[in-house]
């Protein structure tokens, strides 16, 4: 069975960008922020295409993998890879609900703070409201075709596991497209969403592993 924990690092993703960033003023980050926490109010499921890369310094090439993801307020998360293998890991409530393959797994997480706290960012990342969270400092950037935060954590256990990471928004709807995992090695995991569809209907029972 793959690792849990590995998962966890492995689903936070990001890109290398070639548009010219600069930072945004006080007054733009104010209202960048007020647009995103609207955004994520109002957001209630998504369903998305995503694909992701695993950039490791040993390897030449990036490790490619692609699923959906599905997401249900307040946190119901299910993330299903598909190609080039099937898994997939449900975060419900205190538990990951794994299936690898068809090999089923359950992981209590209640009793691990560090996880927790690894879940809620899962969360909010998806949803791409992550600014009140006080476990981090902030940093916003623009370009002609994004709005960027990046996050630093203050928490050392959480440092140890992800040196920094990056949500990237849509200037249209402020929606979160890519997001960027770097570890402390400076390897990273980036993955794209594609494909998105806001606020149907998603029965329950998606979240059964």
């Amino acid at each position: 069975m793959r690792s849990y924990f590995l998962f966890l690092l492995f689903i936070f993703i990001g890109s290398s960008i070639q548009a010219q960033e600069s930072e945004m003023n006080t007054s733009e980050i104010t209202s960048f922020k007020e647009k995103v926490i609207a955004s994520a109010k109002s957001t209630k499921t998504i369903k998305t295409d995503f694909v992701q890369f695993k950039h490791l310094d040993f390897l030449a090439d990036d490790v490619k993998t692609s699923g959906k993801m599905v997401f249900k307020a307040p946190n119901l998360v299910k993330w299903e890879y598909t190609n080039p293998y099937k898994y997939s890991v449900i975060f419900k409530e205190d538990q990951l609900l794994i299936n690898d393959g068809g090999t089923k797994s359950k992981v209590d997480i209640g009793n691990s703070k560090l996880f927790k706290k690894l879940n809620q960012l899962i969360v909010n990342s998806v949803k791409g409201n992550m600014f009140s969270d006080s476990d981090f400092m902030v940093s916003f950037f623009k370009s002609s075709k994004y709005n960027k935060a990046v996050f630093v954590p203050k928490d050392s256990k959480i440092a140890s596991y992800i040196a920094s990471f990056e949500l990237l928004f849509n200037k249209d709807d402020a929606q979160v497209y890519e997001v960027k995992m770097i570890e402390p090695s400076e390897d990273f995991t980036r993955i794209v969403f594609t494909n998105r569809v806001l606020n149907n209907t998603i029965n329950d029972s998606i979240f059964s592993n």
